[in-house]
């Protein structure tokens, strides 16, 4: 490899984990508790909130600040992109696995590029086996656990829906206070139930305006206002994860690595895929090893770049399932310092204009809050 990756912190629980303990609250039978008992329980997502981004703005983030301690975080998968994240979430599966690897991937028998949040109808993929794990909703269902989840309307009938949180029943809000009143609702009217919360608006104001502007702050206002909110209304026998799926960085015009025609660095790649900050290059026929070598070259002071099978050995995406293997990329591209990649000759520049950016390995990507509320609290 490039070089060495980040070190972790130890005490991170990792995301794949939450739910499974969320369930087992749930269970009087449970002889390992990772988590208190609780009656029923909510997991709310805020989209976007890494642990570095609500600790450089703590003043505005008051209630969460003050609800987790220093060592209450989480560690997210790899690549730190919504689609892997929350599909790990929902199945306490790593990417290798469920075979969600990244934002935009090849479909081996198609060689579509698809992308995994809005691309399922039009690529043709089956949300009920392009997606290979059971849902946690599915698996709880049998020991009595029913699932909702609570989102925006326009999300409802997703394919990127009916994969990752298949086997719950759906509803929606307008905002994100009136979507944690609902899961709040489903949670106590009646035990042995498993909710899920996802609030969208602090990550899409990050991309467009960048974590660090104004914009940014005033939804980490209304968020930390919504979950003051759900928290001054709990029973205490429900138990609350406040969580997120990555971080972000903001990366300016000129950390933009524009990739043309004439670039030596895409001379024998034939699609790149994935997100700027965490690229799959897909090679031609026998050129993976020369791209590695010109990538390497290039970008290794950086970014990391891995081969593939280094990636694997890796365990960057968990165990990766045979299945799995060819969708992610013949090298690897995870940007380490403030950089973020762009297929310049594609003919929409729109993903050029995003501020805010995650995907890749960096602590600040990869480190999201864990936040205890109501039977899940920690005294």
């Amino acid at each position: 490899m490039s070089s060495m990756l980040p070190a972790e912190p130890a005490h991170a629980r990792s995301l794949t984990a939450l739910v499974p303990d969320a369930i087992a609250s749930l269970s009087s039978s449970s002889a390992s508790r990772a988590l208190p008992p609780a009656r029923s329980a909510i997991v709310v997502v805020i989209d976007g909130l890494g642990a570095a981004n609500l600790a450089a703005r703590a003043g505005h983030g008051r209630f969460m600040t003050s609800a987790m301690r220093k060592k209450d975080v989480a560690r997210s998968v790899f690549p730190t992109t919504t689609a892997s994240a929350l599909t790990s979430l929902m199945t306490g599966s790593d990417p290798g696995a469920h075979g969600i690897v990244g934002y935009r991937v090849r479909v081996p028998e198609s060689g579509v590029l698809s992308n995994q949040l809005t691309g399922w109808e039009s690529d043709g993929l089956d949300p009920a086996t392009w997606q290979r794990c059971p849902t946690l909703f599915e698996t709880a269902a049998s020991a009595g656990v029913e699932g909702f989840v609570v989102s925006r309307e326009e999300y409802r009938h997703t394919g990127f829906t009916r994969a990752a949180f298949r086997g719950s029943t759906f509803d929606s809000a307008a905002s994100f206070t009136d979507r944690l009143a609902l899961a709040l609702e489903y949670a106590t009217a009646r035990e042995n139930r498993l909710v899920y919360a996802y609030a969208p608006e602090l990550d899409s104001a990050g991309h467009r305006y960048g974590w660090e502007s104004d914009e940014w702050i005033a939804a980490l206002e209304d968020a930390d206002a919504a979950v003051r909110s759900l928290a001054s209304a709990l029973a205490p026998d429900v138990g609350v994860l406040v969580t997120a799926d990555h971080g972000m960085v903001d990366v300016p015009r000129t950390g933009h690595v524009l990739l043309r025609e004439d670039d030596a660095l895409v001379e024998g790649v034939a699609a790149v895929a994935g997100e700027p900050r965490m690229l799959h290059l897909y090679a031609e026929p026998g050129h993976a090893a020369s791209v590695l070598e010109r990538w390497r070259a290039s970008e290794s002071r950086r970014s990391w770049v891995f081969a593939r099978d280094e990636a694997i050995a890796a365990g960057l995406f968990g165990l990766v399932d045979p299945e799995v293997r060819d969708r992610i990329g013949d090298v690897l591209v995870a940007a380490r310092g403030r950089v973020a990649y762009y297929d310049d000759r594609l003919a929409d520049k729109a993903s050029q204009r995003m501020i805010g950016q995650h995907g890749s390995l960096t602590s600040d990507e990869r480190i999201v809050p864990l936040i205890r509320l109501g039977a899940y609290a920690t005294n």
